[in-house]
């Protein structure tokens, strides 16, 4: 009853813990408790004074017991420190979303560019500081990075990330590669996959997780119509880098969920991989990991099924990658509703006794809590029938799970009582759209006319995620953004031939995010540049190179033939085919990966959010909040608006929350801190009441969850400012808060 690929013996330190605790069957799937130590109260152990784990600690709950900072004296915060990097970059629209650690008065962090430092914890001045660039890990380091490992045995101490393709171990004393980790100080993740993805997207955003002596590794691959790679989970030795166990979360044959795809889909099919992080329970030794959607994203008919393990909280060993349970949240995915977070952890009060729990928010604005041990919901769940889809060779799962309570923390229907009334020009424009698209309704499944996601493909629940305090209350911020996804006939190739039109090539892999007119998505804040006049710009090799190596939100399309790759670049420079052809460059590929990219029929025109013709959401606000839930009852404590746009309450308009990316952080001082907002501004709440408390401007977006710390009996908070998401500009800044040295 294992999904789990054991690759190596157990180190001696792990072997023979535990013992048996039997078999129980649960809603159709199989709880294998095996070797597992089981503590009945295990209430999670809060930061303090450092904050050594991505998200404050291996639960994932974003709190922190420090309190010199409180509800009473929030108001004096002033800027402590400001870090700058210096290698924020506007034409690419850099970003930090990290969320630092501090490990006995020093920071880890990393910028714009991927540069990984240590700074004084107290003054923010630089320690050290590693360029993978000048490593030769990458050519531009652009990209994001959400968090870093901290890992010490010893005297020896080591900050480990993932930077591009590669799992990098630092020496945390001096900045430089330890060259016994891995080859050289790295690991390549693309690796030890169970099939060839060369040429594949394989990178990391989020940190690995770290139970004992492993690292649980989560990474991010690519989602469109193109040759993707597996998700699998995998476990790497700490010390070494050595694969330890992996999980099929694409099952192989023999192994449960199987028959949930069609027989051959392991060998082509891409996704179910977990990008946003996990959470460990160290006393039972289980990792709970949230998974993505398979590929392709929004067309399903080469992998009709349920398509386990996507979409699924999965309970896994942490000491062998066995299943322990799962939960599937969306069957057979058309939407990308991926699980967006890590999930919590937390001991919830449930019929006078005390339950551990682990809660799992998404981007449907919904949370699901489940016992930890045994995956049982803590409230009822229930299988809803959705619409069936018309496009050709789709079959939509007839059912999707709702849970019952707590109610969702965003609005999941956009009907023509939801539709702006910002001006009468806007309500006319939005009508006169709504008018024409399908009628909106949970699961509604893509079309050709246009299918209204809402919430958007960025959540409700985002990246960001969620927090909670020992009370059982969780904290999460919510977008209310409507987005439309509309799908068009994309050319397939013939059984073993590969696509070698420039157009066809471009309407696969290129019309998601730069538009089917090429204009890209530029307006109002969108971040896709347009490839009209490119060649203006970038020479034929530069493009080329490009195709080859992606940069920042570009994935690569290394799997591309020689061909394809010439016959690509001919229409970016000439669409209109007025210039002579280049001729093949090279040999094709197998056709077993060039046949994957024309596989699929329909393709989605891009990522678009539906705003008013003035760039503002389609939707009647909220179109930000923030929410507190109490997980013990499933009721709401309290719910209030998360964000401003200073134009709009000028002319009389409440404070309408914005479009939000970047969790909050919850502590014993009675504070929810949280950025994430179009405004650039970070907040304090009273999170008794969700009082709003003390604001300040910040240099950049702070799209990223802050971090709390204490050095020298002195408590700081601090925030990574990157902006460049929602047409902000993009910044470098770290700036770190504390009262006034004389409190």
């Amino acid at each position: 009853m294992t999904t789990a690929a054991h690759l190596a013996r157990p180190h001696p330190a792990r072997a023979g813990r535990g013992r048996p605790v039997g078999v129980v069957a649960l809603h159709g799937v199989a709880l294998l408790l095996v070797g597992l130590s089981v503590n009945p109260s295990s209430a999670p152990a809060a930061a303090g004074r450092n904050w050594d784990t991505y998200l404050g600690d291996p639960e994932g709950t974003q709190y922190s017991e420090l309190r010199q900072i409180n509800r009473r004296n929030v108001h004096r915060l002033q800027v402590a420190w400001i870090y700058r990097s210096g290698d924020a970059r506007a034409d690419d629209l850099s970003q930090i979303q990290c969320n630092p650690l501090i490990v006995d008065g020093v920071l880890y962090g990393t910028s714009p560019r991927l540069k990984l430092f240590a700074l004084d914890a107290a003054t923010g001045r630089e320690l050290w500081r590693f360029d993978p660039v000048a490593a030769g890990l990458l050519e531009s380091g652009a990209g994001i990075n959400r968090g870093v490992v901290y890992w010490r045995e010893g005297s020896h101490a080591r900050v480990l990330y993932v930077v591009g393709p590669y799992l990098v171990a630092v020496d945390a004393h001096t900045g430089r590669l330890i060259s016994a980790f891995g080859r050289n100080g790295r690991v390549d993740i693309r690796e030890d996959l169970g099939r060839d993805v060369r040429g594949m997207y394989v990178v990391g955003t989020s940190p690995p997780a770290v139970f004992e002596d492993l690292l649980i590794l989560p990474m991010r691959v690519g989602e469109g119509p193109e040759p993707a790679a597996p998700g699998h989970i995998r476990a790497y030795d700490i010390r070494t880098g050595r694969l330890v166990w992996r999980f099929h979360t694409i099952p192989h044959p023999g192994e449960p969920g199987y028959e949930t795809w069609p027989p051959e889909a392991r060998r082509y099919a891409g996704g179910a991989n977990c990008w946003a992080g996990m959470a460990v329970d160290r006393q039972r030794g289980i990792v709970y990991v949230p998974t993505g959607s398979a590929t392709y994203d929004f067309w399903g008919g080469d992998r009709l099924g349920q398509n386990l393990y996507a979409n699924c909280l999965l309970a896994l060993d942490a000491r062998t990658g066995r299943r322990l349970w799962h939960f599937q949240f969306v069957h057979h995915d058309l939407w990308d509703r991926d699980l967006p977070a890590p999930p919590d952890l937390v001991t919830l009060t449930r019929n006078g006794r005390r339950v551990d729990a682990v809660a799992q928010v998404t981007k449907s604005g919904h949370v699901f809590v489940f016992d930890r041990q045994t995956g049982e919901p803590l409230f009822p769940v229930e299988e809803r029938p959705v619409p069936p889809s018309d496009l050709p060779g789709e079959s939509a799962w007839p059912t999707q799970p709702v849970p019952l309570r707590p109610a969702p923390f965003a609005r999941q229907l956009f009907t023509y009582a939801e539709i702006t009334d910002r001006t009468p020009a806007a309500h006319r424009a939005v009508l006169d759209r709504f008018a024409r698209l399908r009628p909106h309704t949970p699961f509604q499944p893509p079309s050709r006319e246009g299918t209204i996601i809402f919430p958007g493909f960025d959540g409700g629940a985002e990246w960001g995620g969620a927090a909670v305090d020992p009370e059982g209350v969780l904290y999460v911020n919510a977008n209310e953004m409507p987005w439309v996804l509309t799908m068009v006939e994309a050319p397939v190739a013939l059984p073993g031939a590969e696509l070698t039109d420039g157009r066809s090539l471009y309407l696969q892999i290129c019309a998601a995010c730069h538009g089917l007119d090429r204009q890209g998505q530029t307006a109002h804040g969108q971040n896709v540049p347009s490839l009209v006049g490119v060649g203006q710009k970038l020479n034929r090799d530069a493009i080329l190179r490009l195709l080859e190596t992606g940069r920042g939100g570009m994935p690569a399309f290394g799997f591309l033939s020689a061909d394809q790759k010439a016959a690509l670049t001919d229409y970016l420079l000439d669409p209109q085919g007025t210039s002579p052809k280049t001729e093949g460059a090279g040999a094709h590929r197998p056709a077993t990966v060039a046949h994957a990219l024309g596989r699929v029929p329909f393709v989605s025109t891009g990522y678009h959010r539906w705003l008013d013709p003035d760039g503002y959401p389609a939707v009647k606000p909220p179109w930000g909040t923030l929410n507190a839930i109490d997980l013990n009852t499933g009721e709401y404590r309290w719910r209030v608006v998360l964000g401003e746009l200073p134009e709009l309450t000028a002319r009389g308009l409440p404070p309408t929350g914005t479009e939000n990316y970047g969790g909050p952080l919850v502590t014993a001082g009675d504070l929810v801190f949280i950025a994430a907002t179009k405004d650039e501004c970070f907040r304090a709440f009273d999170r008794r009441d969700g009082r709003l408390l003390w604001q300040f401007k910040l240099p950049a977006g702070g799209y990223a969850t802050p971090a709390t710390y204490e050095v020298n009996g002195r408590q700081f908070v601090v925030i990574a400012c990157g902006g460049g998401k929602m047409g902000t500009r993009s910044g470098d800044a770290y700036v770190a808060f504390a009262l006034p040295p004389s409190h």
